[in-house]
């Protein structure tokens, strides 16, 4: 079948690198796939406030504590701004929590471990926020203009983010025997999980073709991966960190790291609902949206009531 003339418009546009905007003419399978990516990526900003609110009255300090809630409460925001893009989509903010509840819309396999001492606040903050801005950052040039512009905001809060983790690791290496090995048990447990978040390789991801495309996707999963390692590396070096990855090693010619193989299946396992807190990080988001029902009732009772008294 041949392209009709609006979709061969649509797509000279996103060859021009121009924004598609919420009224434009656009591929129903465009729409979909960012519905899809953009549902996703809120759902992920929201779960993952949860391992580190855990940690808000057990941070060591008031300083650390001020910190972690001004960082959740950005994450709280994140997943705000990408609803309201994925909503200009033609998707309501109700049916998107509805598809996270039952299972069919997805958020990062990262978020479905435990943060078990204060070394892994540290971790995830450098780590797991480390690679999220890697990610991002080529975000902030996706085709769809909703999209793009609130990631723009999104990668500058991820960057203090970043910096708060690093810092804590920092610290802690610095410090006692004892907050040394809970600062390297961390980075062994959330290297390889942090490396799982930019997804299967490019050969096994189905919906890479047309993301790139119409332009969403700029950089391959493999391609972000590898410039993650190469940046995180020298990092965790300095501060007296180890990558707990025995085939890791400089490779000169492509003046990069070559790494271990990832383990696929435990990726796998995690994001069919298997992981260690699946059903905790989901029981808990139910219930609390449950419980916040009220709210939103309320809300747009006085919404309802404004309108009829214009």
């Amino acid at each position: 079948m041949f392209p009709t003339a609006t979709e061969t418009s649509f797509q000279e546009k996103v060859d021009q690198d121009l924004n598609i905007e919420p009224k434009d003419h656009m591929p129903e399978n465009y729409r979909l796939h960012l519905i899809r990516q953009i549902s996703q990526h809120a759902h992920s900003e929201v779960i993952g406030m949860q391992p580190e609110g855990n940690w808000i009255t057990r941070a060591p300090s008031l300083r650390a504590k001020q910190i972690l809630l001004a960082k959740i409460q950005d994450e709280g925001g994140h997943g705000l701004y990408l609803y309201s893009a994925a909503e200009t989509l033609g998707i309501s903010r109700e049916e998107m929590i509805e598809q996270l509840h039952s299972g069919k819309a997805k958020y990062s396999n990262i978020f479905n471990y435990p943060s078990l001492t204060w070394a892994d606040i540290g971790a995830i903050g450098w780590l797991v926020d480390g690679a999220a801005i890697v990610n991002q950052v080529s975000l902030q040039r996706t085709s769809y203009g909703p999209y793009a512009r609130a990631m723009v905001r999104i990668c500058k809060e991820e960057s203090f983010h970043q910096r708060q983790g690093y810092e804590i690791m920092a610290k802690m290496m610095k410090g006692i025997p004892a907050q040394r090995e809970m600062a390297q048990d961390a980075m062994n447990r959330w290297w390889w999980p942090a490396l799982m978040m930019f997804g299967p390789h490019d050969s096994d991801s189905p919906h890479s073709g047309n993301a790139f495309k119409w332009k969403i996707k700029r950089k391959s999963n493999d391609e972000l991966r590898q410039r993650f390692i190469d940046k995180t590396v020298p990092q965790a070096e300095l501060i007296g960190l180890a990558i707990p990855d025995k085939d890791l090693k400089w490779n000169e010619a492509k003046q990069g790291y070559d790494h271990g193989e990832i383990n696929w299946a435990e990726f796998k396992q995690v994001i069919s609902g298997n992981g260690p807190c699946n059903k905790q990080r989901m029981a808990h988001h139910v219930k609390y949206h449950e419980e916040g029902a009220w709210v939103r009732e309320a809300g747009a009772a006085y919404s309802k009531q404004i309108q009829e008294n214009k």
